[in-house]
């Protein structure tokens, strides 16, 4: 398909801003490569990096017999009602992206996923990166801006392979009356490493994941960061685990939260089964307006020498603080939004600048409404 997106031309100027706030590069100017599918319909797939290929799932499956073994591999179909629903579906929907051994991409992938007029949009995703691999991938979720309801359910695997790097940034851009189970698991084998980057700032009905990654490798490197905002009438049920399975693996789990009035939920689990092994937990919130914030961080240590610990604190801007800006002339809307920005701009270890700038555009996009 070509690589200007032609067949999103359809789509409303609004919802193509939506979708650019998601990360979403309609030009593809600074992307290897893009899928794009409106509720089960898959509109553009294209990938223009040397040993990297982006498919539809059904596709990938009929291509490539081996892919099987890594199909309900990581996520077990039966985990709940939302993997069998995915699981029962007759025609599947979502991408493969298969990074050759040694692979790189220079620019990140993107995969969007619009809900438009579905009542449910589905999908089943698997990433695998092989031996020495380099993978960015941008996913963009998305509802347009004249849904009235509905539900996105996605199973997404992950498979890092040894000595690869896989960086997962997924911006959320739904509406107050959508509902999302996103369902994802990774494997990480020795020397792999993991970053999985997760924004959500604008309004939405229901959201209930919590992702997993087993570090099974060697040396492996697992960490979560999140972003995210609880506006009025949204339940955002969000975690993070990590397993850690062999000697010298690793992970970090941090969150970053604010409350409006909706309701967050932040669950962090680090489990250290082997020696050699460490883990931290930083779960931190603020409550600009009357909402909930429940912070959950769990720590398991299963033998002596695993190193694992947490933190976390929800609180208000400091009067203080506020007054400080204000003495070097700032009035106190600037000084307050000043504050808040600085809480959520979190830089993160090891992300490429395209992504960080994604990132920082959906806080600039969000910042306004504080």
């Amino acid at each position: 398909m070509p690589a200007d997106v032609d067949d999103l031309k359809d789509l409303s100027e609004e919802d193509r801003n939506r979708l650019e706030l998601a990360g979403l590069d309609m030009g593809m100017g600074e992307r290897s490569g893009s899928f794009f599918q409106v509720d089960q319909e898959i509109r553009h797939v294209h990938s223009g990096t040397e040993g990297i290929e982006v498919l539809p799932i059904d596709e990938a499956l009929q291509r490539y017999e081996w892919l099987r073994d890594y199909y309900w591999n990581a996520v077990d179909k039966e985990k709940d009602r939302f993997t069998q629903y995915v699981a029962k579906q007759e025609v599947q929907r979502g991408f493969a992206i298969i990074a050759r051994k040694g692979a790189k991409a220079v620019y990140p992938l993107q995969a969007c996923l619009y809900l438009a007029d579905a009542k449910v949009q589905y999908v089943h995703n698997i990433v695998i990166a092989e031996e020495g691999a380099e993978l960015h991938l941008i996913s963009g979720c998305v509802s347009s801006s004249g849904t009235v309801a509905g539900a996105h359910i996605g199973v997404t695997e992950i498979y890092v392979g040894r000595n690869a790097r896989v960086t997962s940034t997924m911006i959320h851009n739904w509406s107050e009356s959508i509902s999302v189970y996103p369902r994802s698991a990774t494997v990480i084998e020795e020397g792999g490493i993991f970053l999985s980057n997760y924004v959500c700032m604008q309004p939405v009905r229901h959201i209930d994941m919590n992702p997993i990654a087993t570090l099974k490798g060697k040396d492996a490197v697992a960490r979560f960061s999140s972003i995210v905002v609880g506006l009025p009438g949204s339940e955002l049920d969000l975690g993070s685990r990590a397993v850690l399975k062999a000697p010298g693996c690793s992970a970090e789990i941090v969150s970053r939260m604010i409350t409006r009035g909706g309701t967050i939920i932040s669950r962090g689990e680090i489990r250290g089964e082997v020696a050699g092994t460490k883990g931290h937990i930083e779960c931190k919130g603020l409550i600009l307006e009357d909402g909930l914030i429940h912070a959950i961080p769990e720590i398991a240590g299963l033998v002596v020498d695993t190193e694992l610990s947490h933190e976390a604190a929800v609180g208000r801007i400091a009067r203080d603080e506020i007054e400080y800006l204000m003495s070097r002339g700032l009035d106190e809307e600037t000084a307050t939004a000043t504050i808040i920005r600085g809480f959520l701009d979190v830089k993160i270890r090891g992300l490429p600048e395209t992504l960080q700038r994604q990132i920082d555009a959906a806080i600039d996009a969000a910042e306004a409404g504080f």
